[in-house]
């Protein structure tokens, strides 16, 4: 049997996907804006349908605006004959896609959403269609070719996907989300581990090794060994921050010097360690850490870096996942 080069068809596919892709980008005009604006300014619920693999596609851009905080839910086009249009009420914003904008199945959904005065933005590529013309916002995306016998959606749905990506992550924009607030949405799993932040890895209260600075050193290294974390943070009588001890730096000192016991804390340490506010994502304490070639990071709160209010090792980020 003769083996047929396969990746031909692949690079096929993908080319006449980005060809799409490039004409849709060309497309982006005003309308974009205001549905943006018009979902950022949602007070209830963004509800997407579509019929077929359109309702697929509705379905993963509902799910991106929910983890953005975005409220949203996707329904079956079908079901909404059939009862679920009770679920759509005058303070949502609903979001038809259909490639046509013709699809029978929608029909009922968008004369519902005219009659009830509900916001309705079109994703569609038929200007002659019901849906573009009973849209208040019309997002015309460009008519493709698709790949597969030219009639399988492939080209229209990645242009589907592509549109609903751009505008979530404009609202992301408008509403000014940041890392910490997607957190809220991701406490778990590879996404969670990434956003984690300094404040839920440090060390704190008791078991942060708190010396003064004017401790002599065989104080210090009883200290240092019974808190078994390698580092110990130096402060003045003020309980500010002056200095950092590592078990490094001590093996240093006692090459160099044979009376390391008898020397006040303040002669061997560190002055200004480096510090991190507790709100800073976890993964740029390790990039912090790698670049000034340390192990620990001394935690502070708002922009009092003079005060330590944790100690973070780079231990409790590896043990988390992050990298």
């Amino acid at each position: 049997m003769e083996k047929r080069n396969y990746k031909k068809i692949a690079k096929s596919v993908i080319d006449l996907e980005i060809k799409a892709l490039k004409k849709l980008k060309n497309s982006i005009n005003n309308s974009f804006n205001e549905a943006v604006e018009s979902i950022a300014n949602c007070q209830s619920k963004v509800i997407l349908c579509g019929v077929g693999k359109s309702g697929l596609i509705a379905a993963k851009i509902s799910a991106t605006l929910s983890s953005i905080g975005t409220p949203s839910f996707s329904l079956s086009a079908n079901d909404c004959s059939h009862g679920d249009l009770g679920s759509i009420s005058k303070k949502d914003i609903l979001i038809l896609i259909s490639y046509s904008g013709s699809t029978e199945e929608l029909k009922n959904i968008i004369k519902y959403a005219n009659r009830n005065r509900i916001t309705l933005i079109g994703i569609i590529s038929k200007k002659n269609s019901i849906l573009y013309k009973a849209s208040d916002i019309k997002l015309l995306i460009p008519e493709v070719t698709e790949a597969g016998l030219g009639i399988v959606p492939t080209s229209s749905t990645i242009n589907q996907l592509s549109i609903g990506d751009a505008l979530a992550v404009a609202v992301l924009n408008k509403k000014n989300i940041n890392k910490k607030d997607f957190k809220k949405f991701h406490p778990s799993g590879n996404l969670g581990a990434q956003l984690r932040t300094v404040e839920e890895l440090m060390i704190t209260g008791n078991k942060i090794p708190f010396v003064n600075e004017n401790l002599n050193m065989k104080k210090a290294l009883q200290i240092i060994s019974n808190k078994k974390l390698g580092t110990l943070i130096v402060q003045n009588n003020k309980k500010i921050t002056t200095g950092i001890i590592t078990d490094g730096q001590i093996r240093r000192f006692n090459g160099m010097s044979n009376n390391l016991q008898d020397l006040s804390v303040k002669k061997v340490m560190t002055k200004n360690p480096v510090s991190i506010n507790q709100d800073t994502l976890a993964e740029k304490a390790l990039s912090i850490m790698n670049a000034k070639k340390i192990t620990s990071l001394c935690v502070h709160k708002d922009k009092n870096i003079k005060k330590t209010v944790g100690i973070l090792h780079i231990h409790n980020i590896l043990q988390s996942n992050i990298h």
